[in-house]
């Protein structure tokens, strides 16, 4: 085997270390938690208009 496929893999490693370093650090930045939280309480906002239609169903 070529001796620069390791250095092949090592790099794709360090690169998807940092993706991903970012990808969380962007997700924990303060401005994101009010659209977080929005989208945690959405399932608990439901009009329940499908469970009185699925009620109605013989």
């Amino acid at each position: 085997m070529n001796p620069i496929w390791g250095d092949i893999a090592g790099f794709f490693i360090i690169a998807m270390m940092l993706a991903f370093i970012g990808i969380w650090v962007w997700a924990w930045m303060p401005w994101h938690k009010r659209v977080f939280n929005d989208l945690a309480r959405l399932p608990m906002e439901d009009d329940g208009a499908n469970a009185i239609a699925t009620e109605d169903k013989p």
